[in-house]
């Protein structure tokens, strides 16, 4: 017997932590009533969670006008962050960036030879008027050329794992550019997290005003030309300036950006904020025809509406949970943390009253890796299950001596014999 009590400690006993199953993490196109798009394309998200919450068409592939902005001004920001630029620096504008310069129908801040101008500026001229100008003033700063500007968009984009977006130039003009819905959805997500500054530094301003008497040379400053330009996104949020006030804004919208080109129709990417939830829309591809404007923008309206009427973020705070028992290890136990962030999207009528509870793998037993999952912290309301977050191991836990996993082994044997 005693013999038999050694094979069963050091042999069938040393159980490594069982795998746990997990619940769903996310909601993917979720509740009843979605609306009809006239749009071709259309992707909704969670902000903070990634939860795509509707999608029409998510992966056809439709050339993002002047969205493609957005990679313009996370590039540049990116190289401020890194310390190669400065928002307030003056840049040097190159024949090639000046208005006069500019494709046929250009949308312009209307740069021109002898004015000086910012960075911050230009990035102002980007997400407001939209100018193709400010684009190419920006892609000469931080390149040589426009092609070597345009490889760190398309690095920026391979490294965000969007595998179907590419770039041919940073305005958007080209029809040669390419993103898809979801895709763009995932890079919004993305910018914001790295760059949440700029809804109100640039995407929320309502207008833009150049040139003004510092940019131009002494002789013009009493008479600089400047030039007024609305927001072209007209379902911001803002207050009222200077006499102007969008009509049909939506409540809660900061952002980000409109496009056109004929080849892609009416585009924007939209971004709101409501009692705490902040959501995504990516629309691409309203029809180019008269009246494409405000279908797409009926269509930003509709989705926005849609999913704050049916989704919201939650993002309940966690207690530290304690350090969990290990059997046959060198320490008899290890301490144990959240292996994701507590945030998850649920619907609006879900989650009023949230509860919490641990379910652990039993037993746990060395050799243990840190990261190891070993449980699991189960969120549900009065419902149900809402989310399920893995808990793991935040240390390695070596392998006890043999006298160590002999007794605990024998501990064991009895607990499961008496249980």
């Amino acid at each position: 017997m005693f013999l038999l009590v050694i094979f069963f400690a050091l042999t069938v006993l040393p159980l490594p932590a069982q795998e746990l199953l997990s619940a769903e993490d996310s909601i993917t196109a979720g509740a009843d009533n979605a609306p009809g798009l006239g749009s071709r394309a259309a992707a909704l998200m969670d902000a903070a969670t990634g939860a795509v919450l509707f999608s029409k068409n998510p992966d056809e592939v439709i050339p993002p006008a002047s969205l493609a902005k957005l990679m313009t001004i996370h590039v540049a920001l990116k190289e401020a962050a890194a310390g190669n630029a400065s928002l307030d620096e003056a840049v040097e504008l190159p024949r090639q960036s000046w208005a006069v310069n500019q494709p046929r129908r250009s949308s312009l801040m209307f740069l021109a030879a002898g004015q000086r101008v910012t960075l911050r500026e230009l990035l102002l001229g980007l997400a407001i008027p939209s100018g193709n100008d400010a684009a190419v003033a920006i892609a000469l700063r931080f390149a040589p050329s426009i092609e070597v500007f345009v490889e760190k968009m398309n690095a920026e984009a391979r490294a965000l794992g969007l595998s179907r977006t590419q770039f041919v130039e940073p305005s958007g003009i080209s029809e040669y550019n390419f993103t898809t819905a979801l895709e763009f959805a995932f890079f919004c997500r993305e910018y914001l997290r790295l760059h949440p500054e700029t809804l109100q530094e640039f995407h929320a301003v309502p207008e833009f005003a150049y040139p003004k008497a510092e940019n131009v040379a002494e002789a013009y400053r009493a008479n600089p030309g400047t030039i007024v330009q609305q927001n072209h996104n007209r379902l911001l949020d803002i207050e009222e300036t200077g006499g102007y006030k969008n009509s049909g804004f939506v409540e809660g919208v900061d952002g980000l950006k409109t496009g056109y080109i004929d080849e892609a129709g009416y585009n924007i990417a939209l971004t709101a904020e409501r009692r705490g939830t902040r959501l995504i829309a990516v629309i691409l591809g309203a029809p180019a025809a008269y009246g494409g404007e405000r279908i797409r923008d009926e269509d930003g309206r509709k989705l926005l509406t849609w999913g704050f009427d049916n989704f919201k973020t939650l993002s309940p705070v966690i207690e530290p949970p304690s350090p969990v028992r290990v059997w046959k290890g060198k320490t008899g136990s290890v301490p144990i943390a959240l292996g994701e962030e507590t945030a998850f999207t649920t619907f609006t009528n879900r989650g009023n009253r949230l509860y919490s509870k641990i379910e652990m793998a039993s037993p746990l037993s060395a050799p243990l890796p840190a990261a190891s999952r070993v449980g699991s912290l189960v969120l549900y309301d009065d419902k149900g299950e809402l989310r399920r977050i893995p808990l793991i191991t935040t240390e390695n836990v070596e392998q006890g001596g043999f006298f160590k996993r002999l007794w605990d082994g024998i501990q064991l044997f009895a607990r499961d014999i008496f249980r």
